[in-house]
């Protein structure tokens, strides 16, 4: 396989040396590595854990689960390390437990384990779950700041600005609004309530990395994606200077975090503390070298991006480490087009959604429908229905439509042939169409998979299992009216779509995909990207199953 239908590994390097500066050419050399032969890195957000998970935790499961497995079958040999968890200090964390009279610990273990959970449940194939209450996590927190202090990097002030407690987050003047309907002023990024702070706390020098952060995303197209949020940050570093960041809060406002190292009398922002954990889940400061680090793709929420795009390369330009490849940033679901809320009741529960409708329909309504990560998109309880339906239908029963024992009983009578036997012949009408769609579906995946359209890539598998549907009820291979030499063509022909689009549809639906791929009798090692070429794999015994848990079942076998 070419290595540009591959998930890029690599942050492509834009900047000629010969038109820089020295300094910025070794500055180039820090920040990206060019190392093809990486183990593949992707993380989640680190979910914070005041409240029980809601669809937008699945979201970046899911879609990170998508490139996870989608690299495991494009590159079967390369280690993939995909890493989630769970964000656990801060002041909402602590305030939360307060409301409900117990310690903020007992909170945290409670809610991580249901994100443990939802990860379960979902089928997500993270191979880390890091909490940033774990010792080890600490130990990289800290090793962080004194490297930073050490470099003069710290140094203790006083902030006096806007702080959002739900966003855990300090916003200056230009960041906030003061909306007619709020008796409160808000975030203009997030919506959230701000108050006025003024306390002494120490600050990371941020405006130091202005310019090397404005080189580097200008340098790097495929540093963020999708580009707008890129494109809104390049002009931000252009047009707005960048204030030091904030980096402790005084242990009598916040006592539920790490202490600054060498100060009790101060507690490390939530946001310093949980940026590392994306060290820590390769084994820094021990494994600082190590071949995991850089990730190949952060996924993360649209509204986080300036922390994962400012504030953790800043630190990691400060280390001399090199920056993430990508970090791709998605859009949100909303209910009715409006934002998700306790208070408006408008909450969709993603374990009663997976309970419903089962976990593969639901990720597959989130990758056809929210795979483009661009614009929000709406939750949905009727599209989610008409989204199971239509794979159940074009799959599942597609499925067991081919496999019925009246077409094989008529195929049976039919003269041997094999499916390589079969691409000898000249297939036309709708038959042939389906071949030639087929021929082209495993270089559009990879290629629309490689440019981050997850929705793209169904699409074109959707296409193919349409068109099949269609040849196959054109032909009508259980009528007695055609020749069983048609049916065994048909049958052959529609055993070898489910057989690529079985391949192609692993990293989206697993479950229905494996036990696809099991009913087809396709060896285990002829299941990556490479075996999803026409002609190139092998059917085995075909035994007809259903594929799909849910709300709804699956039509009975037969035409």
């Amino acid at each position: 396989m070419l290595f540009c239908r591959k998930i890029p590994t690599v942050a492509p390097i834009y900047i000629s040396c010969k038109l820089r500066s020295p300094a910025l050419c070794r500055f180039l050399t820090t920040v990206i590595n060019t190392s093809a032969s990486k183990p593949f890195y992707i993380t989640t957000p680190i979910f914070y854990p005041n409240a029980a998970p809601h669809i937008g935790h699945l979201y970046s499961l899911v879609t990170a689960d998508i490139f996870a497995r989608f690299t495991r079958i494009s590159e079967p040999g390369r280690l993939v390390h995909f890493l989630t968890g769970t964000d656990e200090h801060g002041l909402k964390i602590q305030k939360a437990a307060k409301d409900r009279g117990i310690e903020p610990s007992v909170l945290c273990d409670a809610l991580s384990e249901q994100f443990r959970r939802l990860g379960a449940r979902a089928n997500i194939s993270n191979t880390v779950f890091l909490r940033t209450t774990e010792a080890r996590h600490r130990e990289a927190v800290e090793h962080v700041w004194r490297d930073l202090a050490a470099q003069d990097l710290i140094y203790k002030g006083t902030y006096s600005g806007w702080y959002s407690i739900s966003d855990e987050c300090f916003y200056t003047d230009s960041q906030i609004t003061h909306p007619p309907s709020s008796l409160t002023p808000v975030s203009i990024e997030t919506g959230s309530a701000v108050e006025w702070s003024s306390e002494s706390n120490y600050k990371f020098r941020l405006s130091s990395f202005q310019k090397r952060l404005l080189d580097y995303y200008t340098a790097n197209p495929k540093s963020i994606y999708p580009s707008a949020h890129r494109e809104k940050l390049i002009q931000t570093l252009k047009d707005e200077p960048l204030d030091d960041l904030s980096i402790s809060r005084p242990r009598e406002r916040l006592s539920w975090g790490i202490p600054v190292p060498g100060d009790m009398s101060h507690t490390m922002y939530v946001w310093f503390d949980a940026l590392t954990v994306y060290l820590t889940g390769v084994g820094f400061p021990a494994e600082r070298q190590g071949s995991l680090w850089p990730p190949n793709i952060q996924v993360i929420g649209k509204d986080i991006v300036r922390f994962h795009a400012l504030y953790l390369p800043a630190m990691l330009l400060a280390m001399g480490m090199p920056l993430s490849h990508t970090l791709l940033a998605h859009a949100h679901w909303t209910a009715q087009q409006r934002k998700m809320s306790k208070s408006i009741g408008n909450v969709a529960d993603p374990f009663d959604a997976m309970d419903t409708w089962g976990v593969d329909a639901v990720r597959f309504y989130m990758a056809r429908v929210g795979g483009r990560f661009r614009d929000d998109v709406d939750w949905s309880p009727e599209q989610l229905e008409k989204h199971a339906d239509e794979i159940r239908s074009l799959l599942g029963n597609f499925f067991l439509r081919i496999t019925s024992k009246t077409i094989q009983k008529r195929v049976a009578s039919a003269p041997q042939l094999t499916f390589v036997q079969l691409l000898d012949q000249s297939l036309d009408g709708h038959n042939g169409d389906v071949l030639s769609s087929l021929r082209n579906l495993k270089g559009r995946v990879e290629q629309c998979m490689e440019k981050f359209e997850v929705g793209d890539a169904l699409d074109a598998i959707i296409l193919v299992l349409r068109e099949a549907n269609g040849a196959l009820t054109h032909t009508a291979p259980w009528s007695a009216q055609n020749p069983p030499q048609a049916a065994q063509v048909s049958y052959l022909l529609s055993l070898e779509v489910l057989r690529v689009t079985g391949i192609c549809l692993q990293p989206f639906i697993p479950e229905a995909a494996h036990n696809l791929l099991d009913a087809l009798g396709v060896p285990k090692l002829e299941r990556s990207m490479d075996f999803a070429a026409v002609g190139k794999g092998n059917v085995g015994e075909v035994k007809g199953v259903k594929l799909f848990e849910g709300k709804r079942e699956i039509a009975s076998g037969g035409p």
